[in-house]
Protein backbone atom coordinates (compact mmCIF):
# COMPACT_ATOMS: atom_id res chain seq x y z
CA UNK A 1 0.00 0.00 0.00
CA UNK A 2 1.10 3.54 -0.90
CA UNK A 3 1.24 5.75 2.17
CA UNK A 4 1.22 10.12 3.74
CA UNK A 5 2.59 11.15 6.33
CA UNK A 6 2.28 13.88 8.89
CA UNK A 7 4.39 14.28 11.95
CA UNK A 8 3.31 15.77 14.92
CA UNK A 9 6.16 16.96 17.46
CA UNK A 10 8.93 15.75 15.11
CA UNK A 11 7.65 12.12 15.34
CA UNK A 12 8.94 10.95 11.93
CA UNK A 13 12.35 12.26 12.17
CA UNK A 14 12.86 10.87 15.85
CA UNK A 15 12.00 7.62 14.37
CA UNK A 16 14.36 8.10 11.38
CA UNK A 17 17.38 9.41 13.49
CA UNK A 18 16.91 7.68 17.09
CA UNK A 19 19.30 4.56 16.25
CA UNK A 20 16.71 2.15 18.11
CA UNK A 21 13.73 3.07 16.09
CA UNK A 22 15.13 3.17 12.98
CA UNK A 23 14.76 -0.70 12.11
CA UNK A 24 11.10 -0.73 13.85
CA UNK A 25 10.02 2.22 11.25
CA UNK A 26 11.82 0.79 8.64
CA UNK A 27 9.88 -2.56 9.39
CA UNK A 28 6.74 -0.82 9.35
CA UNK A 29 7.63 0.81 6.32
CA UNK A 30 7.96 -2.60 4.65
CA UNK A 31 4.65 -4.37 6.41
CA UNK A 32 2.34 -1.56 4.62
CA UNK A 33 4.33 -1.82 1.42
CA UNK A 34 3.97 -5.57 1.04
CA UNK A 35 0.09 -4.86 1.82
CA UNK A 36 -0.24 -5.32 -2.04
CA UNK A 37 -4.16 -5.06 -4.12
CA UNK A 38 -3.43 -8.91 -4.44
CA UNK A 39 -3.22 -10.00 -1.16
CA UNK A 40 -5.92 -7.42 0.05
CA UNK A 41 -8.36 -8.83 -3.08
CA UNK A 42 -7.61 -12.44 -1.64
CA UNK A 43 -7.89 -11.96 2.07
CA UNK A 44 -11.32 -9.69 1.54
CA UNK A 45 -13.15 -12.78 -0.45
CA UNK A 46 -11.48 -15.54 1.04
CA UNK A 47 -12.85 -14.47 4.75
CA UNK A 48 -15.25 -11.60 4.32
CA UNK A 49 -16.90 -11.72 0.79
CA UNK A 50 -20.65 -13.01 0.45
CA UNK A 51 -24.19 -12.37 1.54
CA UNK A 52 -23.20 -14.65 5.07
CA UNK A 53 -20.24 -12.62 6.03
CA UNK A 54 -21.86 -8.85 5.81
CA UNK A 55 -18.96 -7.13 5.76
CA UNK A 56 -19.62 -3.88 4.19
CA UNK A 57 -15.24 -2.42 3.98
CA UNK A 58 -11.86 -3.45 3.27
CA UNK A 59 -11.06 -2.59 6.79
CA UNK A 60 -10.68 -6.14 8.52
CA UNK A 61 -8.37 -7.33 5.85
CA UNK A 62 -6.46 -4.18 6.57
CA UNK A 63 -6.13 -5.04 10.62
CA UNK A 64 -5.37 -8.48 9.67
CA UNK A 65 -2.87 -8.34 7.31
CA UNK A 66 -1.07 -5.47 9.70
CA UNK A 67 -0.62 -8.08 11.93
CA UNK A 68 0.65 -10.79 9.74
CA UNK A 69 3.44 -8.60 7.90
CA UNK A 70 4.14 -7.18 11.49
CA UNK A 71 4.43 -10.33 13.04
CA UNK A 72 2.42 -9.16 15.53
CA UNK A 73 1.51 -11.49 18.75
CA UNK A 74 -1.14 -11.69 21.18
CA UNK A 75 -0.10 -11.49 24.51
CA UNK A 76 -1.52 -15.11 25.05
CA UNK A 77 0.81 -16.88 22.67
CA UNK A 78 3.29 -18.56 24.46
CA UNK A 79 6.48 -17.75 21.13
CA UNK A 80 5.64 -14.27 22.47
CA UNK A 81 9.26 -12.80 22.79
CA UNK A 82 7.82 -9.50 24.52
CA UNK A 83 11.66 -7.53 24.45
CA UNK A 84 11.41 -8.19 20.20
CA UNK A 85 7.87 -8.53 19.25
CA UNK A 86 4.90 -5.93 18.05
CA UNK A 87 2.02 -7.00 20.66
CA UNK A 88 -1.57 -7.45 19.29
CA UNK A 89 -4.22 -5.92 21.37
CA UNK A 90 -1.53 -4.68 23.83
CA UNK A 91 -3.08 -3.45 27.18
CA UNK A 92 -1.95 -0.10 28.27
CA UNK A 93 -2.26 -0.92 32.13
CA UNK A 94 -0.22 -3.89 33.60
CA UNK A 95 -3.11 -3.35 36.31
CA UNK A 96 -6.10 -6.10 36.06
CA UNK A 97 -8.37 -3.44 36.99
CA UNK A 98 -7.72 -1.73 33.90
CA UNK A 99 -7.63 -4.87 31.27
CA UNK A 100 -11.07 -3.46 29.59
CA UNK A 101 -11.05 -2.67 25.77
CA UNK A 102 -10.92 1.00 26.23
CA UNK A 103 -7.21 0.94 27.56
CA UNK A 104 -5.76 -1.34 24.92
CA UNK A 105 -3.55 -0.74 21.56
CA UNK A 106 -3.83 -1.98 18.76
CA UNK A 107 -0.15 -2.81 18.33
CA UNK A 108 2.60 -1.95 20.76
CA UNK A 109 6.24 -2.81 21.26
CA UNK A 110 9.05 -2.25 23.86
CA UNK A 111 11.99 -0.36 22.87
CA UNK A 112 14.83 0.37 25.32
CA UNK A 113 16.40 3.62 24.10
CA UNK A 114 20.04 4.14 24.12
CA UNK A 115 20.45 7.11 21.70
CA UNK A 116 19.54 9.95 25.01
CA UNK A 117 20.05 13.04 23.11
CA UNK A 118 16.76 13.70 21.21
CA UNK A 119 14.92 12.39 24.30
CA UNK A 120 16.94 14.58 26.88
CA UNK A 121 17.48 11.52 28.83
CA UNK A 122 20.67 11.00 30.77
CA UNK A 123 20.26 7.09 30.86
CA UNK A 124 18.98 4.47 29.24
CA UNK A 125 14.83 4.64 29.41
CA UNK A 126 11.71 2.34 28.40
CA UNK A 127 10.60 4.36 25.36
CA UNK A 128 8.26 1.74 23.32
CA UNK A 129 5.90 1.93 20.44
CA UNK A 130 2.01 2.44 19.85
CA UNK A 131 0.05 1.94 17.13
CA UNK A 132 -3.18 2.80 16.80
CA UNK A 133 -5.53 1.67 13.14
CA UNK A 134 -8.38 3.90 13.01
CA UNK A 135 -10.86 2.79 10.96
CA UNK A 136 -13.63 3.74 13.38
CA UNK A 137 -16.18 6.53 13.82
CA UNK A 138 -14.53 9.90 13.54
CA UNK A 139 -16.35 10.88 16.78
CA UNK A 140 -13.19 8.77 17.91
CA UNK A 141 -10.89 10.27 16.68
CA UNK A 142 -9.47 12.20 19.84
CA UNK A 143 -9.87 9.18 21.45
CA UNK A 144 -7.06 7.38 19.19
CA UNK A 145 -5.20 10.27 19.50
CA UNK A 146 -5.31 10.16 23.20
CA UNK A 147 -4.23 6.92 23.94
CA UNK A 148 -0.75 7.00 22.70
CA UNK A 149 -0.51 9.75 24.84
CA UNK A 150 -1.80 7.95 28.10
CA UNK A 151 0.33 5.26 27.55
CA UNK A 152 3.67 7.51 26.83
CA UNK A 153 3.05 10.10 29.63
CA UNK A 154 3.50 9.20 33.35
CA UNK A 155 0.50 8.86 35.82
CA UNK A 156 -0.39 6.86 38.44
CA UNK A 157 -1.21 3.45 37.54
CA UNK A 158 1.77 1.24 36.17
CA UNK A 159 1.98 0.39 32.55
CA UNK A 160 1.87 -2.90 30.69
CA UNK A 161 4.51 -1.44 28.41
CA UNK A 162 6.01 2.53 28.75
CA UNK A 163 5.89 4.37 25.50
CA UNK A 164 7.19 7.16 24.20
CA UNK A 165 5.94 7.86 20.56
CA UNK A 166 2.73 6.76 18.97
CA UNK A 167 1.48 6.16 15.47
CA UNK A 168 -2.24 6.21 14.14
CA UNK A 169 -3.15 4.53 10.85
CA UNK A 170 -6.15 5.65 8.90
CA UNK A 171 -7.73 5.81 5.32
CA UNK A 172 -7.31 9.41 3.09
CA UNK A 173 -10.67 10.43 1.84
CA UNK A 174 -9.67 8.56 -1.35
CA UNK A 175 -9.89 5.44 0.18
CA UNK A 176 -12.79 6.05 2.18
CA UNK A 177 -14.82 6.35 -1.15
CA UNK A 178 -13.62 3.16 -2.46
CA UNK A 179 -12.69 0.97 0.17
CA UNK A 180 -16.35 0.34 1.43
CA UNK A 181 -15.63 2.49 4.03
CA UNK A 182 -19.06 4.06 6.06
CA UNK A 183 -19.77 7.32 5.80
CA UNK A 184 -18.96 8.44 9.50
CA UNK A 185 -15.39 7.10 9.22
CA UNK A 186 -12.66 9.42 10.56
CA UNK A 187 -9.89 9.80 7.69
CA UNK A 188 -6.26 10.55 7.75
CA UNK A 189 -7.49 14.17 6.65
CA UNK A 190 -9.84 14.46 9.60
CA UNK A 191 -7.04 13.26 12.04
CA UNK A 192 -4.65 16.08 10.77
CA UNK A 193 -7.36 18.67 11.53
CA UNK A 194 -8.20 17.17 15.21
CA UNK A 195 -4.33 17.89 15.73
CA UNK A 196 -4.47 21.84 15.18
CA UNK A 197 -6.88 22.06 18.55
CA UNK A 198 -5.65 19.23 20.30
CA UNK A 199 -1.91 19.75 19.73
CA UNK A 200 -1.41 21.08 23.69
CA UNK A 201 -3.56 18.12 24.75
CA UNK A 202 -1.51 15.83 22.58
CA UNK A 203 1.95 16.20 24.47
CA UNK A 204 4.13 13.02 22.43
CA UNK A 205 5.49 12.36 19.21
CA UNK A 206 2.61 11.07 16.82
CA UNK A 207 3.02 10.24 13.33
CA UNK A 208 -0.55 9.85 11.27
CA UNK A 209 -0.04 7.79 8.17
CA UNK A 210 -2.66 8.40 5.85
CA UNK A 211 -3.11 4.75 3.14
CA UNK A 212 -3.88 5.54 -0.16
CA UNK A 213 -7.12 3.87 -2.14
CA UNK A 214 -5.69 0.74 -4.25
CA UNK A 215 -5.30 1.08 -7.58
CA UNK A 216 -7.08 -2.15 -9.01
CA UNK A 217 -9.88 -2.68 -7.62
CA UNK A 218 -12.96 -0.99 -5.33
CA UNK A 219 -15.19 -2.29 -2.79
CA UNK A 220 -19.01 -2.50 -4.32
CA UNK A 221 -21.67 -2.71 -1.74
CA UNK A 222 -24.94 -4.70 -2.41
CA UNK A 223 -28.04 -3.89 -0.28
CA UNK A 224 -29.72 -7.21 0.38
CA UNK A 225 -33.10 -7.33 2.99
CA UNK A 226 -31.54 -3.79 4.00
CA UNK A 227 -28.46 -5.05 5.04
CA UNK A 228 -25.46 -3.99 3.43
CA UNK A 229 -22.42 -6.33 1.96
CA UNK A 230 -19.07 -5.54 0.22
CA UNK A 231 -17.45 -6.99 -2.82
CA UNK A 232 -14.56 -6.62 -4.69
CA UNK A 233 -14.83 -5.43 -8.21
CA UNK A 234 -11.43 -5.06 -10.12
CA UNK A 235 -10.58 -1.71 -11.98
CA UNK A 236 -7.73 -2.94 -14.22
Amino acid sequence: MKIVTHSHRHAQAILENVGEYQPIWQGLQTALANISDEKLIAHFQENYEGQTKQTKSISKSINKLIELELGAKRPSDPTLDEENDWIAESQIFGESDYGFNEWRLDFARKVMVQDLDILGESKAVEAGISIEVAFNNAGSAAWNLVKPVIASELNHVKKNIQTSIGIVIAATEAFKKTGGFDSTVGTYEHYLKMLVPMRDLISVPILVIGLEAPETFVIEQTVINGKKYGSVKRTI
